[in-house]
């Protein structure tokens, strides 16, 4: 049963169908998957954003008055409902309204700040939890901010230009640049001088603008004149030197002698800064505050479920599917061989010779024009057959005669009846050589159709080549000429060239009355940019009927039904004609005025 088309075009069906139920419930799965992540993606962003927001303003805010278009700006952009309220459950602002999650999302306090939620602070920062955007007293005023700004400049400037290890001023302008130097403003105000690849800790470049920078201002230097005294406290009572803490909240002990090995002193002073931080900065920042984000009229998304009701769904459709492209495939294949056994019939039938099997054609798909090609098969094998026999009929037909002739005049001569004379012995050569060009007219034929007709192209002298032809073919009562321009050349083989043209001139010569004139000519073709060559043999005889012009290549074909051999020749001139010119990728065609004689065309290139 594999071996009927139909029955494999329902197998490869169903074997697509379950690849493709198969694959789109993967790529549902995976699609729902992916959207899922996404979602979950995007939805993290827009807290991120909404918490570093808040964190920002509290860090930067005394109080949360003035919250409340911020949180409405927020909760428009990421459509959230953001709502905050104090420790105590007091409403601070709130983009909806309703009742609360029974949880807050997250608690907004810059001097507790996540490390993951914080979008700015520095190194210094991320042991303490304190937002970088909190600075409190640290924040300069605009006169100081304006004379860091020119130190910084004045310390790029010479970075950018001064090579490593110079000093400062500045090398000389054509100086090669030597660092990646850049300005970064903290929160604070200061500016600080960022060299991506280069380490200023051990280049003495620059020192003087750049020990000038580094000096506190006085904003600064009050600032952490209070830290240190809040640090000290909080050492005092673990029995710990003081120590002294830099603008960038480093610090260094104020009397390294005091300092007792152990006892993990590094570690309790990182608490105290901590701690001081936090209590010098508290004045300075927005209380603490619970965050809750909502997404109003949506719920989380529950994934894809494969409970056993939904594999049981699943499977059934998969079946349904599967039922409904077997049926489809069961209906087409009908369709597709009911044709494919009708052709299957018919080529059996030719088989058995039955020249005039058919199939009916209906539609245009691929199998009707299968079956278009078939019955213009049939039709052709039908005509070629024909002409097979046809052939056969005139091969007989033509060799008949001079062999019957040969044989009679034979027996005459055997049996004394008919003198073996020069005269009698002249005619029987004649029909010998009429059998010679017969079959020879045939071999070259048998060798064109096997394709074996080995050409030899060279230049050729066509004025030369039609003179001759018309020397060769000129009689007493025929006149042939030639008209060729000089130095008229064309690539050919001169031997199967003057075969044909010299076929084409004998074939006009047989048809021209007495004092009738063959003309042989050559040029080059008309046509824009052609460098075809054209030869032309044109005769003064009867003309070929518009009827028979189709026809007069054909093998044995003579405008006389009868057949007689008046004009003689073998009637194959002109078929070996048209392969010796097919050979050289030519063409050659007749034209005709019945009554005005005829004009056979060759074109060569």
């Amino acid at each position: 049963m594999m071996r009927s088309l139909q029955v494999r075009l329902l197998v490869a069906l169903a074997i697509v169908s379950i690849c493709s139920v198969a694959a789109t419930a993967w790529l549902v799965v995976r699609t729902t998957t992916r959207a899922i992540r996404q979602e979950q993606a995007q939805a993290l962003t827009d807290d991120a954003r909404v918490y570093d927001t808040l964190l920002g303003y509290a860090a930067t805010h005394r109080s949360w008055d003035g919250v409340t278009p911020l949180v409405r700006d927020l909760a428009a952009r990421t459509g959230h409902r953001v709502a905050l309220t104090a420790r105590d459950g007091r409403l601070i602002a709130d983009s909806g309204a309703g009742g609360l999650p029974a949880q807050a999302s997250a608690t907004i306090d810059p001097l507790q700040a996540s490390a993951a939620g914080r979008s700015d602070g520095g190194a210094a920062d991320a042991g303490s939890g304190i937002d970088g955007r909190a600075v409190g007293p640290f924040l300069l005023p605009d006169r100081e901010r304006s004379n860091l700004s020119t130190l910084a400049q004045q310390v790029v400037d010479c970075l950018r230009t001064t090579p490593a290890g110079g000093s400062y001023p500045a090398a000389a302008p054509e100086s090669r640049v030597v660092r990646d130097a850049r300005l970064v403003v903290g929160a604070g105000g200061r500016p600080r001088v960022e060299t991506p690849g280069a380490d200023l800790s051990r280049d003495t470049a620059c020192l003087r603008p750049r020990a000038a920078l580094a000096e506190p201002t006085a904003t600064e230097r009050n600032a952490i004149t209070q830290l240190d005294k809040l640090v000290d406290a909080c050492l005092k009572p673990h029995l710990i030197s003081a120590v002294r803490v830099a603008p960038d909240f480093t610090w260094q002990w104020a009397d390294p002698s005091a300092v007792r090995a152990g006892f993990g002193q590094d570690a309790v002073v990182d608490r105290c800064l901590a701690q001081a931080r936090r209590e010098q900065l508290t004045p300075y920042v927005a209380p603490a505050a619970l965050l809750y984000l909502t997404a109003p009229g949506a719920s989380a998304p529950a994934g894809f479920d494969l409970s056993p009701a939904n594999r049981a769904r699943i499977v059934g459709v998969s079946a349904l599917v599967l039922l409904v492209t077997i049926g489809a495939g069961a209906l087409v294949g009908r369709r597709l061989a009911r044709p494919l056994r009708a052709l299957t019939g018919a080529a059996g039938r030719m088989r058995d010779g039955d020249a005039s099997a058919r199939v009916r054609v209906t539609g245009n798909d691929e199998i009707a024009r299968l079956s278009t090609v078939f019955n213009g098969m049939a039709a052709r094998r039908q005509e070629i057959e024909q002409l097979r026999r046809d052939l056969v009929g005139d091969i007989a037909h033509e060799m008949r005669t001079p062999v019957t002739n040969i044989r009679g005049w034979l027996e005459a001569a055997e049996d004394g009846v008919a003198a073996l004379d020069r005269q009698l012995v002249t005619s029987l050569l004649e029909e010998a050589l009429l059998l010679e060009h017969v079959l020879d007219d045939l071999r070259d034929l048998s060798a064109a159709d096997a394709g074996e007709l080995r050409l030899h192209p060279a230049p050729v002298d066509l004025p030369d080549l039609l003179a001759q032809v018309a020397a060769s073919y000129r009689t007493a009562a025929v006149a042939v000429v030639a008209h060729a321009r000089p130095e008229l050349t064309v690539v050919a083989d001169p031997m199967r060239l003057r075969q044909a043209i010299g076929n084409l001139a004998g074939n006009a010569v047989r048809h021209s009355p007495p004092g009738g004139k063959v003309t042989l000519s050559a040029h080059r073709a008309t046509e824009p940019d052609s460098t075809a060559v054209v030869i032309e043999v044109t005769d003064e005889g009867p003309g070929i009927a518009a009827e028979d012009l189709p026809l007069v290549f054909e093998r044995f074909w003579r405008a006389e039904k009868s057949r007689s051999r008046q004009t003689g020749g073998s009637g194959l001139g002109l078929a070996i004609v048209r392969k010796l010119v097919e050979a050289h990728d030519g063409t050659v065609t007749a034209e005709s005025i019945p009554g005005a004689g005829a004009t056979f065309t060759i074109r060569l290139g």
